[in-house]
């Protein structure tokens, strides 16, 4: 292998401390995965288990790459953009090796595999998010990035937005009684689009603006897991508004969105300590933001 191809260079050939540490923490989920199958760790299915893991870890990872563009902006921190393609094809990597677990699953059996995704609407949701994916694999790459031009691949890569949704959905969809978790992504990814959308309204670094989506985010939020209770599960209203105020259980997803979006205003308050004024960011050709 050339070491221009390596994943822990930069483009000019130099070992980059950055690229290394996040090529080796995206193979930590896999490994802590397969320590736990091994022992015995996970519950009785662990098959199922595995499959669960990985698709959560591939949303998860889906969520760091589009925090990329908030941190680097907010936190002046430019050089996060080297690691975001490497964070994409790590996405795929989990999202193709969670539908390979399914296939093993329902024992190689294309055939029933296929009538499963027609049939069931949250499998039908996840296999429309993994063309998706593989679409924009398929086109991360320098070469197809000259073919189609800057501005088409932006706006091909827009589509991981409406991917993102679709993942979020499979997963909500898939844990039926308790969305604790997804919820808990699904607000993280409302903060993300609405960071999207003050930065096109040149407010993205606005303090006032920053505290305004680290409150609304979590209102908006629990209006969702309300109405998601109610709607699945019966669940009154009032009671889902009832169980957020009260920390039994410990913190609620609505909250720690909350601590997230308060953490982003403090890393903006805070940015003068290692950043005297903003620099401007380099024009990147694979940058959409």
């Amino acid at each position: 292998m050339q070491a221009r191809f390596l994943p822990w260079l930069d483009r000019s050939g130099r070992l980059s401390p950055l690229k290394l540490a996040v090529f080796a923490a995206l193979f930590a989920p896999a490994v802590w995965i397969a320590v736990q199958y091994d022992l015995g760790w996970l519950k009785a299915d662990a098959v199922k288990s595995v499959i669960h893991e990985s698709g959560v870890w591939a949303l998860r990872i889906l969520l760091v790459s589009l925090a990329v563009s908030p941190l680097r902006r907010i936190g002046g921190w430019n050089k996060l953009i080297a690691v975001r393609r490497m964070l994409g094809v790590a996405v795929l990597f989990y999202v193709l090796g969670h539908f390979a677990l399914y296939i093993v699953q329902q024992r190689g059996d294309l055939v029933h595999v296929a009538s499963e995704i027609a049939l069931r609407f949250y499998l039908t949701v996840g296999f429309v998010a993994l063309l998706g994916l593989s679409a924009l694999g398929a086109t991360s790459t320098d070469a197809m990035i000259r073919r189609i031009g800057p501005a088409r691949w932006n706006r091909l890569h827009a589509l991981a937005y409406p991917i993102g949704i679709l993942a979020l959905l499979h997963d909500m969809l898939q844990s039926k009684l308790d969305v604790s978790g997804p919820l808990l992504l699904a607000g993280l990814f409302l903060w993300l689009m609405g960071w999207r959308v003050l930065q096109r309204a040149k407010r993205g670094e606005s303090l006032p603006a920053l505290v305004a989506l680290a409150v609304a985010v979590p209102a908006v939020t629990a209006l969702f897991e309300a109405a998601w209770y109610h709607a699945r599960n019966g669940v009154a209203v009032a009671d889902v508004f009832a169980a957020d105020l009260s920390f039994d259980d410990g913190l609620r997803p609505v909250w720690l969105v909350l601590i997230a979006g308060l953490a982003v205003v403090a890393l903006r308050v805070a940015r003068p300590l290692w950043s005297r004024r903003p620099r401007a960011a380099r024009p990147v050709r694979a940058a959409a933001e």
